[in-house]
């Protein structure tokens, strides 16, 4: 079985390729725009998602494409651009990371975007899984300073999930993915939490910030506005409890409990 993973250079897919070449069960093809920039030791192909005229050798002969697309306001173009080359190269199922919460009134557009490329893949006639994860338990990184963490999600409760235990979620999904075609699996860490309790956990003093604020760092750093805007959607929906959830589906896919936020503290060197 060959497994061709798109965003092959992105935080989720890396970890993805990991796992995948761990357990050595399939021949995984990473997808990538610039060869130099290739992950070492699996197949590399060619492509961007964004340039359909570039896609038909890097799909031949695939049984199962992980479809992860960047964060932005094209990224249904790049989604509907992988079906189709995934249709003609005759792609038997398509594993694709959606957004926790994904649907036509989600607060964010990205999460209102997703649902399009979701209902895009439900009618394209191929088998497919659609993995909607919590917030990433990486998020934490960038916002712990000297012993502080600082959040702007108020005092909202959400449920993190680490990007490793995505990859090991999907590599499981990936090994067997008839036994999960048509399922929508939204995966979540083990609690749900504020951002306060977050920092207790990890015995961290904890300081609130004002949404705007961060959306007003994002662009003073340089990033677009859309990409700051739509992470301003996304604290003010959690702020007001929109991520409050714990589901079973990571469990009762891989058979353990996700990592806790405790964990994910310790192996990143975050405990205070």
């Amino acid at each position: 079985m060959t497994i061709l993973v798109a965003g092959a250079n992105g935080t989720v897919s890396s970890a993805l390729i990991a796992a995948l070449t761990a357990d050595a069960s399939a021949d995984v093809r990473a997808l990538v725009r610039d060869p130099a920039k290739a992950p070492a030791g699996v197949e590399v192909a060619v492509g961007d998602l964004e340039q359909p005229h570039t896609l038909a050798e890097a799909f031949a002969g695939v049984d199962t494409l992980w479809l992860l697309t960047a964060m932005g306001p094209t990224a249904p173009h790049a989604s509907s651009n992988a079906v189709w080359a995934a249709r003609h190269a005759g792609v038997k199922h398509i594993v694709r990371l959606s957004a926790i919460g994904a649907a036509p009134d989600a607060p964010t557009r990205n999460g209102r975007l997703h649902a399009l490329s979701d209902a895009e893949l439900q009618a394209s006639g191929i088998g497919w899984t659609v993995i909607r994860p919590a917030f990433f338990q990486q998020n934490l990184l960038g916002s712990v300073h000297g012993g502080t963490l600082y959040g702007a999600t108020g005092e909202g409760r959400l449920s993190p999930i680490d990007v490793r235990d995505i990859a090991a979620f999907g590599a499981r999904v990936l090994a067997e993915p008839s036994g999960h075609a048509g399922r929508i699996y939204t995966i979540t860490g083990p609690e749900s939490l504020s951002m306060r309790d977050v920092a207790a956990r990890l015995g961290l003093d904890y300081q609130a910030v004002p949404g705007a604020d961060v959306v007003a760092g994002m662009r003073t750093a340089g990033l677009s506005a859309w990409m700051a805007e739509v992470t301003g959607e996304y604290l003010t929906a959690y702020a007001a409890n929109w991520g409050d959830l714990v589901t079973p589906d990571f469990a009762q896919v891989t058979g353990r409990p996700a990592g806790d936020v405790v964990r994910f503290g310790r192996d990143h060197g975050l405990v205070g």
